[in-house]
């Protein structure tokens, strides 16, 4: 059994669903198709919850009502018999009669949470009613039932596991299934996400859930490129990654991929497929324990860094000084992207400022605290780079114009990442789009 999910833009418009109806009914093996909510639903949602927690009962009644139209066009365009056009109007009226119902309610965490969880459920809800139409068989397995994560919001990965296979045991003469990524329970049995990008997450929990033969993710691009296409003119798709530079890419910037989906796929050793719904000839690119070659494959680019710098005399020759500092981070769950050290300072950089100032009053007594924000990591990755001698000279010569504020090398073999101002980013992946690959 493979695991197929497909992404918002993939499923955005009534021909996409129609397309992917297409590529699943011609798989040989059976499949647990995994869905995110239509592209611009879960925006629509934030901004619905954004509305509601600030009292703005008005406007998000306005945003309600715009959603809901937008739904019932797409169903116009999805299906073609009154029958399964009625059935799909019914199914996702509740969903808005749901959303209505909250503007008389008091703004919770837990509400938001149900918010959010409703554009996964409608998705779901009309690619089914649509698969009924065109007589493909199918069963939808409601991801409410078996995706758990427990307190500390880690996926519970042997309760997910049989609970799935138990539901999948309930449909033994269907050869498809239907189930929405992001949306959970809690240890608490709420309605809970995997945080935004999650479906990927979600998908490659499934994959390892069930032993998958391959998870294969399906977006609007062929593969994961050497370089941000929105950015850089001439980018290519990666044949083969293995599973550290795949979560590499991944975690500093390459949108394709939800950092957390690695993970899952690299325990269980399941081969990942990025393929593109709107070109499903295209090769794409295969992720694997096996890198494939060895050099430069990709750069990526990681926006939002906050840099501190905490310089202190007492650093000098201090065991235990750099233990107290992590201790700040770890207090706030607050993880550390890059770092550096000198004699007399230390040099870190985070990706969230939910908690930075309570981060910075707790570190002014280690020292003098310098913060810059704005900052871009930009991350080269490859295959044992950090071996390869060439590409060091060929990685400097192509950045001798951009202001470096820090340079991670040797944490790992395969990466080599850079700190810099981030009105330079868009300079710096293209002199490396150059400098590196001839592009």
């Amino acid at each position: 059994m493979k695991v197929m999910k497909f992404g918002g833009t993939s499923v955005g418009k009534p021909e996409r669903m129609h397309s992917i109806a297409e590529l699943i009914t011609k798989e040989s093996e059976p499949a647990i198709v995994v869905l995110s909510a239509l592209s611009g639903t879960t925006n629509a949602l934030v901004e619905i919850s954004k509305n509601l927690a600030e009292n703005e009962r008005n406007v998000a009644k306005q945003n309600i009502d715009k959603l809901e139209q937008h739904y019932e066009t797409f169903i116009e365009g999805l299906l073609k018999t009154p029958e399964a056009n009625k059935k799909a109007h019914l199914a996702i009226g509740e969903h808005f009669e749901f959303l209505n119902i909250i503007l008389k309610i008091s703004f919770s965490e837990a509400l938001n949470k149900d918010i959010l969880a409703q554009g996964e459920l409608m998705s779901t809800k009309l690619f089914s009613a649509y698969l009924d139409e065109a007589g493909i068989g199918h069963a939808l397995l409601p991801a409410l039932d078996f995706m758990q994560i427990d307190a500390h919001e880690e996926p519970q990965i042997g309760n997910i596991k049989v609970k799935l296979s138990q539901l999948v045991a309930q449909h033994k003469d269907k050869k498809i299934f239907i189930t929405q990524g992001y949306i959970c329970r809690n240890s608490k049995g709420e309605v809970d996400n995997l945080k935004r990008g999650g479906s990927d997450y979600s998908a490659s929990l499934i994959a390892g859930a069930i032993n998958a033969s391959v998870c294969e993710i399906w977006t609007d691009i062929s593969g994961m490129h050497n370089n941000d296409p929105r950015v850089v003119k001439k980018t290519v798709a990666i044949d083969q990654l293995s599973f550290d530079e795949a979560a590499e890419l991944a975690y500093f910037g390459a949108k394709i991929l939800h950092p957390a989906s690695i993970w899952p796929a690299q325990h269980y050793n399941i081969p990942v497929r990025l393929l593109n719904t709107m070109e499903p000839e295209a090769k794409g690119t295969l992720i694997t324990e096996e890198a494939g070659s060895v050099g430069v494959k990709a750069v990526a680019a990681k926006d939002g860094i906050v840099a501190i710098k905490i310089k202190s005399s007492r650093m000098l020759l201090a065991y235990g000084f750099l233990r107290k500092i992590f201790e700040v981070f770890e207090k706030y769950r607050t993880s550390i992207d890059m770092i550096t050290t000198s004699e007399v300072a230390v040099s870190l950089t985070i990706d969230s400022k939910d908690n930075l100032e309570d981060i910075l009053q707790e570190l002014e007594p280690f020292g003098t605290v310098e913060v810059d924000e704005n900052q871009t990591i930009v991350s080269i990755v490859g295959n044992e780079i950090v071996q390869t001698p060439e590409v060091m000279k060929l990685l400097f010569d192509s950045i001798s114009n951009i202001p470096v504020r820090m340079v991670s090398y040797g944490g790992s073999k395969h990466n080599i990442s850079l700190l810099i101002p981030g009105e330079f980013k868009t300079l710096t992946l293209q002199v490396l789009n150059k400098g590196l690959f001839g592009l």
